[in-house]
Formats: C-alpha cells, sequence, structure tokens
C-alpha cells in the first residue's frame, strides 16, 4: 500500500513532520522568518544577545535538508550552497557545519552553543529547544 502526498498541504506537512531547533542555553524561544532566513544564508551570525550563531546543515541531497529549504526558507538547496559558496570564495563569510546525520543532528545542536539546525519531529527530545517560526 502506497500513500500518495500530493493531496496534503506542504504548509501542514512542514510544520507536523519537523522543527527548527536550538541550542538550550540559547534565549530565544521565537523568530521571524525573515531571521532564520537570515541565519541559514549566513547573513545574520549572532544572536540577539550577542552569542554567536552555529548553524547546521544537512547534505543538500537529504530529503529533510530538502523539505527545510523549499518549505520554510523558501529556496532550493542548491540556492542556498551558492549564497554560501560565495561567501566561503570571497572571503566574506562561512558556511553552515555540515553533518552526517539526523542523529550527529541532535547531538551537534544539543552539545554545541549558539547552535540551531533541524530535526524530524520524532527525533527532537529534550536536549535541544523548538524554535517557534512568527
Amino acid at each position: 500500500m502506497s500513500a500518495s502526498l500530493s493531496f496534503i498541504n506542504t504548509d501542514t506537512w512542514a510544520s507536523d513532520q519537523y522543527d527548527i531547533v536550538i541550542y538550550p542555553g540559547v534565549g530565544e524561544k521565537e523568530i521571524s522568518l525573515n531571521s532564520l532566513r537570515s541565519i541559514f544564508s549566513m547573513r545574520q551570525k549572532t544572536w540577539p544577545d550577542g552569542a554567536k550563531i552555529r548553524v547546521f546543515v544537512l547534505a543538500d541531497d537529504d530529503e529533510l535538508h530538502q523539505s527545510v529549504s523549499k518549505e520554510i526558507l523558501n529556496v532550493f538547496p542548491y540556492q542556498l550552497r551558492s549564497m554560501w559558496d560565495r561567501l566561503v570564495f570571497s572571503g566574506t563569510g562561512q558556511a553552515p557545519i555540515k553533518v552526517n546525520s539526523i542523529d550527529e543532528m541532535l547531538v551537534k545542536v544539543a552539545s554545541t552553543p549558539g547552535a540551531i539546525g533541524y530535526l524530524w519531529r520524532a527525533k527532537i527530545n529534550d536536549t535541544v529547544n523548538v524554535l517557534q517560526i512568527k
């Protein structure tokens, strides 16, 4: 039996399946969509309290990375990669830190001060905080 996702509203699907997660010591509880896009495009480098933001991402071809890129950030993964490459090659910024698995994402975000990433809801536990998008 196979289910088709073509009839599912992507906004509902997105919010029901994964969340943006942050290091528990980050004081933020919610964030604007524009700020979130600035963080993942590596333009916003600090939290409002001045702490350095550490961005963690999965590989460009990972299903969760593709979903977050398209459904929340409203860009394709290759467009994000292009932005990051420009920053790196021009010497004006850094690319996010790539992790190799969902489990590694959880560990890194939970243990890295200032960290932000994303996880499937089923993998979220009390070692990270969920960041609400307003």
